[in-house]
C-alpha cells in the first residue's frame, strides 16, 4: 500500500507546532524564530511534505502562474520568445501554462477562457489574431486580468504592448539590398499577421520612392509552422518559372527565415547563384538562419529580449494589482538589427 500523502497537520505535529506556524514559515509572510523554522522544515523534509498549491492560491488569492498563447511551437522564433518570458517568470517564482492556437481566433478565445477559469495571474498572448484585437476582445480581457501582447496590431488599442521594431528593420534590410546593388526586389509574405503588413506597406513605398520599381509580392498561406518552408519553395518555383531571374529580380526579402530557407532551397533546385544572381534576407535571426548553406542574412529580432520585456511587463502589472494601482497603457518597442552572413 502507497504511503499516504502528508498534510499540513502531519507537519505540525512532527514539529510541535500550530498549523499557523507551518503556514507562515512556508509561507514566508509572518516572523517566525530562526529555531522554529528550523523544526518545521526538518519535519517537512522528513515527511516529504508538497504544499497544496491550490489552498495556497486560495489563502492567498494568486496562482503563481501565467497563461501564454503563441500561434505556433514549430517557428523557432516564438520558441525563443517562449524561452525569454519563461525564464524571467521562474526567475520570479512563477510558472507558464502554453497554448498553443494554431493561429485560429477561436482557439485564442477558447484558450483565454480556460486560462481564466485556471485562476492565472496574467495571460501574456503572442502575435494574436487582427480580428480578436480590432474586436474589442483583448481590451475587454485587460480590464479582467493583466494583459500583455507580444506585436500584433495595436493602434489606438487599450492594452499593453511589447513590439519588434518592424518598421526600422525592414527599412535596414531594403537599404543594404539597394545599396548592395539590387535593382528589383520581391516580397515574400503569409497571410494575415499585422507585423507583415507593416513590412509589405514599407516595402511598397520603398519601391515606388527608393527603387524606382513596380513592387513584386510573393504570397503563401502559412507563415509560422514548418509548413512554410515547402510554400514558399513552391512559390519561388513557380516564380522563376515565369521569369528570367537574372535579369529581372535581384534580390528577394522574406517575412521570416522558414520563408527564406524555402526560397534557399529553390534558388539551388535551379541553380540559381546565391548571392551573385539573387540575394536572399530573412527575419528573426533564428538558429536556422545559420546552419544554412549559404547561412541566412536576416533581420534580427533579438526574440529572447522581447520575451523577457513582455515577462518583466507582467509582473509589473502584477505588482500593481495588489496595490489596486492601474499603470498607464504602454507599447514598448524592441530595436531590431540586420545581421549580415552570405545569402
Amino acid at each position: 500500500m502507497e504511503n499516504k500523502r502528508s498534510t499540513i497537520t502531519d507537519v505540525a505535529k512532527l514539529a510541535n507546532v500550530s498549523i499557523t506556524t507551518v503556514s507562515r514559515v512556508i509561507n514566508k509572510n509572518y516572523p517566525v524564530s530562526e529555531k522554529t523554522a528550523k523544526r518545521v522544515n526538518k519535519a517537512i523534509e522528513e515527511l516529504g511534505f508538497r504544499p497544496n498549491l491550490l489552498a495556497r492560491s486560495l489563502i492567498q488569492d494568486k496562482t503563481q502562474t501565467i497563461g501564454v498563447l503563441t500561434p505556433s511551437i514549430e517557428n523557432l522564433f516564438f520558441s525563443e520568445v517562449i524561452k525569454g518570458i519563461d525564464n524571467f517568470m521562474g526567475s520570479k517564482e512563477y510558472r507558464s501554462f502554453l497554448c498553443n492556437t494554431k493561429g485560429q481566433p477561436d482557439n485564442e478565445r477558447e484558450m483565454i477562457d480556460s486560462l481564466l477559469n485556471r485562476s492565472v495571474d496574467g495571460i501574456i498572448v503572442i502575435n494574436p489574431r487582427n480580428e480578436n484585437i480590432k474586436s474589442g476582445y483583448y481590451e475587454g480581457i485587460s480590464k479582467r486580468i493583466p494583459l500583455v501582447i507580444i506585436n500584433g496590431y495595436h493602434e489606438g488599442i487599450q492594452c499593453h504592448f511589447v513590439l519588434n521594431d518592424d518598421y526600422a528593420g525592414t527599412k535596414e534590410a531594403l537599404m543594404y539590398l539597394k545599396d548592395k546593388g539590387a535593382k528589383r526586389i520581391a516580397f515574400m509574405r503569409g497571410k494575415k499577421s499585422h507585423s507583415y503588413d507593416i513590412k509589405e506597406a514599407l516595402y511598397k513605398s520603398f519601391c515606388k520612392k527608393e527603387m524606382d520599381c513596380e513592387p513584386q509580392v510573393l504570397l503563401i498561406e502559412e507563415g509560422n509552422g514548418l509548413e512554410t518552408v515547402n510554400q514558399a519553395k513552391e512559390c519561388a518555383l513557380s516564380f522563376f518559372e515565369k521569369q528570367e531571374l537574372s535579369m529581372t529580380m535581384d534580390a528577394i526579402l522574406c517575412c521570416n527565415d522558414f520563408m527564406a530557407v524555402g526560397v534557399l532551397n529553390a534558388a539551388r533546385i535551379n541553380k540559381v547563384v546565391i548571392p551573385e544572381q539573387l540575394a536572399i534576407v530573412g527575419f528573426d535571426n533564428t538558429i536556422v538562419s545559420q546552419i544554412t548553406d549559404p547561412p541566412l542574412t536576416t533581420v534580427d529580432h533579438h526574440m529572447s529580449q522581447l520575451g523577457m520585456t513582455a515577462a518583466r511587463q507582467m509582473i509589473q502589472l502584477i505588482e500593481n494589482e495588489k496595490q489596486d494601482e492601474a499603470l498607464p497603457y504602454t507599447k514598448i518597442m524592441v530595436a531590431t538589427n540586420l545581421v549580415i552572413r552570405q545569402t
